[in-house]
């Protein structure tokens, strides 16, 4: 860093292209909220992939010299500052350079952002300084010699100490008597098939389990026996071919898994391994780590390209713990590698939200990635002293799966999820176990502890046991952090204005007056684990899911992935001439299928709730000219929906809603009975007409092996005839079927509004002004 700018006669323009769609941004601007002091740099990289750049920084447009803070050597497209600015109006710059800091180009457009008072101060301690305080000797992830040394003697001294005895008895010794696990011949004719790639899956995660566990339990009480099975089968796996089946090209879930599970058994048996045996561990490790990185850095391109899901993943699934176990002095490319994924978490990470700290992907895939996250940023923090959680985001993610998938929910929410209708992952609560660790926040606490209470006994499914072994997750837990007390959970509406989500939450923690809601109008369209589902809604109450996301995730690009549950027809939506929003392969478009929230608002006796899904509906139908969805959520007990739908020529409208059984069907009104809770629904008014209602059970065009022995789910389709503009008003009543529940109506639609009138038996009134868009001189509606 030094305080004076560099200028040259004549330099070439900088290349600076406009950002598109499934790009990196210019960031921060004059537009942009900044919630973190220094903030984020981000730009588009230049063509040439080892280009240098430098970044200048000025309260004064100038850039005066003496005035500006100018830092050099920038070798990627992002930059975190390593001290804090003063709050105030900055500008800032970037250009071409080389490594004395000597410009290759002239500087960028100018860009100007605020700094206010007192934001949180998250600073990057720069590459030079970064791991001068890190030990060298191993073990290096979770504990080091120092705390390996306590730790020995607080569980001599106690057996249950941080849940040791449980991850000895439980997560440990199984693997004593545990065949050798060989490498795997792939896939018939190497054509990939679901069963074959998840029982590999699974055996590749065991043999991670099988040489962490033994290795760190070896290590722990000197037992020698244990010790020499784990480096057993590290040499196994070391002598597998890293570019063979158990390649990332090949299949990246078992190749990450093969790498972490050398990263750990050369990190923890380090000192076991004579000389030859290291260098025949470390040399596949650091291939597979190479092969990974490369991806990541230089085919995925995730710092210009950021939301490849897997790519990302692998930054911190891998890459992060992989680097720390190989680290050495002299290792300029591990050191590379590790410098990256520091910087990436620390500047561009969430791709997938904002400091709200929604996931766009979805509360599973949150899961997913807050899983291995947490390891990286624990790991990361223990060696580097480097601290992830202090970044807003950090802070705050907790609040998504709060908001937006209770505990007792199943499908009331959006994106893939693997549980196929079971209750949220145990590391869900797991998860947010360590944000009440790292925030203090107990209502974290409290979903953690009513996550585990709602799900004995899930520990060994598929959709845990084949990612984490909880044993060891509470154990690492409770050595670095301390247990908060929980606290229920508080009411109301979060706003995750990143990704589009809304959550509403009522009475969470009595189930017997829980109401969940969820409702989404997103700028990431369908990309990635996202759906065609702009303005879409899930409902949840009193303990059971009610209007539900339907079908299953068996396999990303399956029949039903592709054909249902992607898909429009499979939410709580609208379908404009029988056709949804775009949700195929093509990302530029899907990226495209967009909605925004206009507002989300909470009133003293209602949650307002905006969704304008118009861009999503135009992929398909660029006829329609707006497409709008009102939600109100009156007094904590029934919500009223409006939909609005302008078309430049005539179109029918399928207002469809999914639940898990059929439903009985009225004259514009319908009913759907569950086996704890129930809902009623009336179409109350619509400007074209009385609709026709129908159900359907099923998954019409999916493969039927895809949802075998699984439930099937009903679809509520209420028809409206064609017409160039569409107002819908519709009533949906929660209720406990020990407790019906009437919510009374009725409607004045003389003039130029439709006024909509409600009331409750305690006299509890609420009214809804829908405006008309009467045209005495219109066409009848179109059968």
């Amino acid at each position: 860093m030094s305080t004076d700018t560099k200028t040259r006669p004549a330099l070439p323009p900088l290349d600076e292209p406009k950002a598109g769609g499934l790009t990196i941004r210019y960031s921060p601007l004059e537009s942009s909220e900044i919630v973190e002091n220094p903030p984020r740099f981000t730009w588009l990289p230049v063509i040439e992939n080892d280009a240098l750049y430098s970044l200048r920084l000025s309260q004064d447009p100038g850039y005066p010299a003496g005035g500006t803070i100018v830092f050099d050597g920038i070798p990627l497209n992002f930059f975190t500052p390593d001290s804090v600015l003063k709050p105030g109006t900055w500008h800032w710059s970037y250009a071409q350079s080389d490594a004395k800091g000597r410009l290759l180009t002239d500087w960028s457009t100018s860009r100007r952002f605020t700094l206010a008072e007192d934001l949180p101060e998250t600073p990057l301690i720069g590459r030079a300084d970064r791991y001068k305080g890190c030990k060298t000797a191993h073990p290096r992830l979770w504990l080091d010699p120092g705390k390996l040394a306590q730790f020995r003697k607080d569980t001599a001294a106690d057996p249950e100490h941080c849940g040791w005895s449980n991850f000895l008895e439980k997560s440990a010794l199984p693997w004593m008597d545990h065949d050798l696990i060989t490498e795997p011949v792939g896939y018939p004719d190497h054509k990939r098939t679901a069963a074959i790639w998840r029982a590999t899956y699974i055996e590749l995660q065991e043999m991670w389990y099988a040489i962490r566990h033994l290795a760190i339990a070896g290590k722990v009480t000197g037992d020698s026996a244990m010790l020499a099975r784990a480096k057993e089968q590290l040499l196994e796996a070391a002598s597998w071919n890293p570019m063979g089946v158990t390649s990332r090209a090949y299949t990246d879930e078992w190749a990450y898994r093969v790498a972490n599970a050398l990263a750990w058994g050369y990190d923890w048996l380090h000192d076991e391994l004579d000389e030859d045996e290291r260098k025949t561990v470390r040399a596949a490790l650091r291939e597979r780590t190479r092969d990974i990185a490369e991806h990541a850095i230089k085919n995925a391109k995730i710092h210009l390209f950021p939301y490849d899901s897997h790519a990302v993943r692998s930054v911190s699934l891998t890459l992060v713990p992989a680097c720390i176990a190989l680290m050495e002095d002299d290792d300029d490319e591990v050191r590379g590698w590790l410098d990256y994924c520091v910087e990436f978490l620390f500047n561009v990470y969430s791709p997938w939200g904002d400091s709200d700290g929604g996931w766009a992907e979805g509360t599973n895939y949150w899961m997913m990635g807050m899983a291995y996250l947490i390891d990286a940023a624990n790991r990361l923090k223990s060696w580097t002293g480097i601290d992830l959680y202090k970044r807003p985001f950090f802070q705050n993610t907790g609040d998504f799966p709060l908001f937006c998938k209770a505990p007792n929910t199943r499908r009331a929410t959006f994106g893939d999820d693997s549980t196929q209708g079971d209750l949220p992952c145990i590391k869900t609560g797991l998860n947010l176990r360590q944000y009440a660790g790292v925030t203090g926040n107990g209502a974290y606490q409290w979903y953690c502890e009513e996550n585990l209470r709602l799900n004995p006994g899930t520990e060994g499914a598929f959709y845990n046991w084949g990612w984490w072994d909880t044993n060891f997750d509470e154990m690492a837990f409770r050595t670095d952090y301390p247990k908060v007390e929980a606290t229920p959970p508080e009411g109301g509406m979060r706003h995750f204005k990143g990704i589009g989500w809304v959550g509403i939450q009522h009475a969470m923690d009595k189930p017997d007056e829980h109401i969940q809601f969820v409702f989404k109008s997103s700028s990431y369209g369908s990309v990635s684990h996202s759906h065609g589902d702009q303005n879409a809604f899930c409902m949840a109450a009193f303990g059971e899911d009610l209007a539900i996301q339907s079908g299953y995730y068996v396999a990303f690009n399956s029949s039903m992935h592709q054909v249902w549950r992607r898909q429009t027809v499979s939410k709580n939506a609208i379908l404009i001439d029988g056709k949804g929003q775009y949700a195929g392969k093509d990302k530029a478009r899907a990226m495209q299928s967009t909605g925004k929230i206009v507002a989300a608002e909470e009133h003293e006796d209602h949650i307002y709730i905006h969704g304008d899904a118009t861009a999503a509906y135009r992929t398909l139908t660029p006829e329609i000219l707006s497409v709008q969805r009102e939600i109100y959520f009156v007094n904590n007990a029934y919500f009223v929906i409006v939909d609005a739908i302008d078309a430049e020529t005539p179109v029918s409208i399928d207002w469809r809603l999914h639940a898990n059984a059929p439903y009985t069907l009225g004259d514009g009104s319908f009913r759907y009975t569950g086996e704890k809770s129930g809902f009623y629904g009336q179409i109350l008014w619509s400007e074209s007409g009385t609709p026709d209602l129908s159900q359907e059970t099923g998954f019409p065009g999916v493969d039927p092996v895809d949802y075998k022995g699984l439930p099937v789910s009903t679809c509520l389709t209420a028809r409206f005839a064609k017409s160039t503009r569409h107002r819908i008003a519709t009533l949906l009543v929660p209720y406990r079927l020990d407790a019906p529940r009437r919510i009374f109506s009725f409607l004045d639609d003389q003039g130029y509004d439709c006024e909509l009138y409600f009331t409750d038996s305690e006299e509890n009134s609420f009214r809804v002004v829908v405006p008309k868009t009467f045209d005495p001189t219109a066409q009848p509606n179109q059968n």
